[in-house]
């Protein structure tokens, strides 16, 4: 079995796991609505990526009125 020969102090396994620590994301701005986005990715408000529009936005569809005719 993968034993450890010697103990571990705590500073040593502190110090392998500086670098595991979570980074904050880094939202961009959308050029056509102006809400923030993830980079390189496709605006989830307009469905603009890189000024054209790529995912078509459907408007708001009340499905209540249709159930009831």
């Amino acid at each position: 079995m993968a034993v450890p020969q010697n103990k571990i102090t705590r500073s040593k396994r502190n110090m392998r796991r500086a670098h595991d620590a979570l980074v904050a994301a880094n939202p961009a701005e959308c050029t056509n609505c102006g809400e923030l986005k993830r980079p390189h990715h496709v605006c989830p408000s307009c469905g603009h990526y890189d000024d054209r529009e790529v995912v078509a936005i459907a408007d708001e569809i009340d499905l209540d009125d249709e159930d009831a005719a």
